[in-house]
């Protein structure tokens, strides 16, 4: 119960028991579900126990008529029921893309995606593009990793992955299955956070895919009121591009992002809660020569501008917002999108840059940097949470949200 996620024993335990743990659950009874799927008591009751051992918890009330769930069962019903369904999705998708499609296929997938240790070397090479490395990850050796890739491959009756100059590449067939994985995978790391949450304490891992406009300010102080009050929780940021961070997103390798928000994010199968809205500013040095006097945006012209890369979200709302005016947008001296060669490009020189001020939160705040009146276009963009559709955060994750949402209500 002191572990932040779950490690790969935990995760081969967890998985090969999913489906005794839930016949036993819709039954009640051992001897019913020994009936029911053709496997003898002993090793249902063996499962069931090493399930409990691995979650730290009983999960069901022994009672002299039967097996009832606890609250602690109906938590990890509720999250082996995601994965059987995801299983089964990917059991649909799997019919509809590979060569072959009979029974034996499908109960290959369907051991595959229930099986911890297979899953996870999938994953490895996925990430890795190198048997090896995936290996070495496990604690597994080449020659073994090798076999156990071999053996998934032929009873599935074809490749998962391409060999490539870049490394393994999965197939269409690898990818949807190597998707499906992290999500199961997701899953039960949330599950163990859903246990912890009903002894009392919110614990558990939480990965948010962290975009320009929540970095400086909403993240950082969100994310230290979540860990004072649940110094259990252990939070990483991702920061990459968009696209990236979706499909992080998707695969349940990033649990939501936070930032600006994108017009096709429903489409995309993807919901999104807007927190606040945010606008660009022109920022220069405190003492900036330009600061002594009224300008307007075509004075600004010919100065030595900072500005995000051709393609950027927001270099399109800069040009946007001059064409607006009748203002051709300027040529920069300088196209970034760190923000930490942005403060220092401003602070040691009189160049200037179209911001939101909110990344520049801190340096404002001080007098470091200051804001120009200088009028704009339209630049205001909503700020808020992106989360895949149908996804079931974890408590830990709900707690890091509230204190986002409450961090969004003081801007």
């Amino acid at each position: 119960m002191n572990e932040f996620a779950p490690s790969p024993e935990r995760i081969e335990n967890s998985l090969r028991h999913i489906r005794d743990f839930l016949s036993v659950a819709e039954t009640g009874s051992i001897a019913r579900s020994s009936e029911e799927i053709f496997k003898a008591s002993s090793a249902i009751a063996r499962a069931i126990a090493e399930l409990e051992r691995s979650l730290g918890v009983a999960l069901f009330e022994r009672k002299p008529r039967g097996m009832l769930l606890n609250a602690y069962g109906e938590a990890v019903r509720g999250r082996a029921l995601r994965i059987t369904q995801e299983v089964a999705g990917t059991l649909d998708e799997v019919a509809r893309t590979g060569r072959r499609t009979g029974v034996v296929e499908r109960n290959a997938v369907t051991s595959l995606l229930l099986n911890g240790r297979a899953l996870l070397l999938l994953i490895g090479v996925s990430e890795l593009r190198t048997l090896s490395a995936a290996a070495s990850r496990l604690g597994l050796s080449q020659a073994g990793a090798s076999m156990s890739l071999a053996r998934v491959e032929e009873a599935l009756g074809q490749p998962l992955f391409q060999r490539m100059m870049r490394g393994m590449v999965p197939t269409d067939v690898g990818a949807r299955i190597v998707s499906s994985g992290k999500r199961i995978v997701a899953e039960l790391r949330h599950m163990q956070s859903d246990v912890a949450a009903i002894a009392g304490t919110t614990q558990g891992s939480v990965t948010i895919g962290a975009l320009p406009l929540g970095r400086t300010y909403v993240l950082p102080t969100a994310i230290a009121a979540a860990l004072q009050r649940h110094p259990n929780i252990r939070v990483t940021t991702v920061e990459s591009p968009y696209e990236v961070l979706v499909a992080g997103l998707r695969d349940g390798d990033v649990d939501f992002i936070v930032g600006a928000l994108r017009a096709d994010v429903k489409s995309a199968g993807l919901i999104s809660e807007s927190l606040f809205e945010d606008r660009l500013g022109i920022v220069v040095r405190a003492g900036h020569p330009l600061l002594t006097a009224p300008v307007t945006l075509k004075d600004l012209l010919a100065q030595r501008w900072i500005l995000p890369r051709p393609g950027a979200p927001g270099r399109h709302l800069i040009d946007q917002s001059f064409r607006e005016l009748t203002v051709e947008p300027p040529v920069p001296s300088v196209e970034t999108g760190d923000l930490a060669v942005l403060r220092g490009l401003l602070r040691s020189s009189d160049m200037l840059t179209a911001i939101s001020p909110h990344q520049l939160h801190y340096e404002i705040a001080a007098g470091d940097l200051v804001e120009m009146r200088v009028e704009l276009g339209w630049t205001v963009r909503r700020i808020g949470i992106t989360l895949r559709e149908g996804a079931l955060l974890s408590p830990a994750a709900l707690a890091v949200l509230d204190e986002i949402r409450a961090a969004s209500r003081r801007l």
